[in-house]
């Protein structure tokens, strides 16, 4: 059967499938889209039979015609980094190609046409996974470039297992940000029947056109189902799932506001569009900065922290209110007390922050005699409630931007909203459960 041709297969354990034959560089192997839009791959020994439903069909593009456009509507440009977003299903192989035109896009999402004006282009087509620092800087360039042309908002598509370090990047790189910038990302390919892509990128056109929204934000599905979509801040947002469509949430904050796809909107709290009378300016980052993440656990060693002793910073994602384990209390735990040493011989030399494994709640290290020891060593970051990935990348922000010596007094700043003020327990987890 060629690629393409949709089939009934029937294995020898009795188990019958239907799907499209993709194409394969293992001749053993079939593999085959089902229906549901996942992949499988069958060992050939293991099929008892196979027929052809459907032959090998080569879908004709179709002829891209001239978007006109429309002076009533506002312009939105839509820059593609990688991800699922905009993808479509190639029905002669059965893969899953991106597509980035303005006429391809409005294809695939009709909606758009008569939210807003569209200008898509790709700026880059990778992993999530794989993004550095400086790929921050080249999505801030291109920001700046749009911006400059005169759009009313820009969507960024991006993969979702990085999304929440992209949105703190463009955030505290972007000085002065006058228009809203909205990341978006998709939790199920746009192949599958159960796909968040169309939603989610026509409910954030919804809200940059129908809100005075400029900031950079972050907009993904609200619930699994299709009911809407949050808007949520760009500095205070974890994924919390692997596959969940609502997989991300605020983090000891509040979602900015909800969207529809028919452009309803709901603010959690009174926006006040923030006015700045300076002209944008990139903050960018330093590509050649080398930031560590060492994670508190059980029988840490000294090693481990030593490791970071040429870095250039390092963020501990410390057990509780924010602790190592670092006391000396009997002659099993002599390891303990080498790692304090080591960690007053890097606190000297580089930045050191302390964050919590802890979804929820605050650095207080002040309550134990544990935080106190490592305030003295000279551990940062006491009563922040910074998520890991803002920590992170605030730190090598501000590294990039400001002197080694200024990063004591700075890192404890709120400079885009990535410290909060109080939020109680009850209300972080009435927001977490409420939807999960």
């Amino acid at each position: 059967m060629k690629p393409g041709s949709y089939v009934e297969i029937k294995t020898k354990t009795g188990e019958i499938l239907k799907g499209i034959v993709m194409n394969t560089n293992d001749p053993k192997i079939l593999s085959l889209k089902l229906d549901s839009g996942y992949n499988i791959g069958l060992d050939k020994k293991n099929i008892l039979y196979m027929n052809e439903l459907r032959k090998n069909q080569e879908i004709k593009p179709k002829q891209q015609e001239e978007i006109k456009i429309n002076k009533n509507l506002k312009t939105i440009a839509i820059l593609h980094t990688g991800g699922t977003v905009a993808s479509k299903v190639s029905y002669a192989t059965g893969a899953v190609f991106p597509s980035f035109s303005p006429t391809e896009l409005i294809n695939m999402f009709p909606e758009l046409k008569t939210i807003a004006n569209i200008k898509s282009r790709l700026i880059g087509n990778m992993f999530s996974e794989d993004i550095r620092f400086v790929h921050y800087n080249i999505i801030a360039k291109e920001i700046e470039k749009e911006i400059k042309a005169g759009v009313d908002g820009i969507i960024i598509t991006h993969g979702t297992d990085t999304l929440a370090f992209t949105s703190l990047a463009l955030s505290f790189t972007l000085e002065n940000l006058n228009k809203p910038v909205i990341l978006v990302g998709a939790q199920r390919s746009s192949d599958r029947p159960s796909t968040d892509a169309a939603m989610n990128l026509i409910c954030a056109a919804q809200f940059i056109t129908r809100s005075n929204f400029n900031e950079v934000g972050i907009c993904m599905h609200g619930k699994s189902g299709d009911d809407f979509c949050y808007i949520l801040p760009a500095c205070k947002t974890k994924k919390l799932h692997t596959s969940r469509r609502d997989a991300f949430k605020a983090v000891n904050s509040n979602p900015i506001a909800k969207i529809n796809k028919e452009g309803k909107i709901e603010f959690f709290q009174e926006y006040h569009k923030k006015e700045h009378k300076d002209k944008l300016k990139l903050k960018l980052f330093n590509d050649k900065l080398k930031l560590g993440i060492l994670k508190a656990h059980p029988n840490l060693s000294k090693e481990e922290v030593k490791m970071f002793s040429k870095f250039n910073g390092l963020i501990i994602e410390g057990t509780g209110l924010g602790h190592l384990p670092i006391n000396k209390i009997d002659k099993n735990t002599k390891e303990n007390e080498l790692i304090l040493k080591e960690l007053n011989k890097l606190a000297k030399k580089i930045p050191v922050v302390m964050t919590s494994q802890c979804i929820f709640g605050r650095v207080n290290m002040n309550v134990y005699d544990t935080g106190r020891k490592l305030q003295d060593s000279g551990v940062l970051g006491n009563y922040s409630d910074m998520t890991l990935e803002a920590a992170f990348i605030k730190l090598a922000w501000l590294l990039s931007n400001y002197k080694k010596n200024q990063i004591k007094d700075l890192i404890n700043n709120n400079f885009r909203g990535e410290i909060s003020k109080r939020v109680t327990y009850e209300e972080n987890l009435f927001r977490l459960f409420k939807v999960f």
